[in-house]
């Protein structure tokens, strides 16, 4: 059995795999528990591996390259277009292994774990954001409820926050100010963190030429710059600015549609 390409569907627990030789005939179908990916793999010939690039996919993909395979990642919604039949774990491989021989496809470089790192914090940070906004509001409607209602912006923020949490305001039940020093606390800890992060963009932002240099296009600051020097591995992978303008695009929408849903 000389296995010339794998499609490989990845998941948390179980993976399909879909292996076939250089005459194009399927020689290898079944599923892997993960316990048993890398052990498979290191019984194989070097051989062309295609993954979405999904969740976990640059992990694989650096484990298998160092087995000696080439990896390829795919954008998900290019190997959709190859499924022949009604999804499963096991047509998705069929259809991985298909589209990752095609000349047209496109491809997904691998990221490093220092580039998925600094992506991270970006992460993180914009989680901690929409946290603090929660909060926030939560901080205003519960507050509105009580007759209690402040200006908008920082400063109206800070009036409530000093209301809520003065021992001597009787203008709060025992347990509302119970209630409301809760998301005080939150929100003065979600800040700290947020704080903490921001401080790692900005060291890591002075230490990256590409992030600097990003800095100086019209629109773009520092985290702009250091969330496009993380995402954006290989910038000749877009043929032209137009490209890479749609891929941001796309991709905030995408985001957008998964917040709303």
């Amino acid at each position: 059995m000389q296995i010339s390409t794998i499609g490989l569907d990845l998941a948390k627990n179980v993976f399909q795999v879909h292996g076939i030789d250089a005459n194009e005939k399927v020689v290898v179908r079944k599923q892997l528990q993960r316990s048993q990916v890398i052990a498979f793999f290191e019984s194989l010939p070097p051989c062309l591996v295609g993954m979405e690039a999904c969740a976990t996919a640059h992990h694989w993909a650096r484990k298998l390259r160092k087995l000696g395979h080439e990896v390829r990642l795919m954008p998900a919604k290019d190997v959709k277009a190859y499924v022949k039949r009604n999804k499963n774990d096991a047509a998705d491989a069929e259809a991985i292994c298909e589209a990752v021989r095609r000349p047209t496809m496109r491809f997904v470089t691998v990221k490093t774990v220092e580039q998925q790192g600094r992506l991270m914090q970006h992460r993180v940070r914009d989680q901690l954001i929409r946290q603090r906004t929660q909060l926030i509001n939560a901080l205003r409607s519960h507050m509105a409820e009580l007759g209690i209602a402040a200006s908008h912006g920082r400063e109206g923020l800070k009036e409530l926050l000093t209301i809520a949490t003065a021992e001597n305001d009787g203008r709060l039940p025992l347990d509302a100010k119970a209630s409301l020093m809760v998301l005080a606390a939150q929100l003065q800890a979600c800040q700290t963190l947020i704080g903490m992060l921001e401080k790692r963009i900005i060291a890591q932002h002075k230490s990256s030429d590409a992030s600097r240099r990003l800095e100086t296009i019209p629109g773009i600051g520092i985290v702009g710059a250091t969330t496009i020097a993380a995402i954006v591995t290989d910038p000749k992978a877009f043929r032209s600015g137009r490209d890479f303008a749609a891929w941001i695009w796309s991709g905030a929408a995408s985001r957008l549609d998964r917040r709303q849903a």
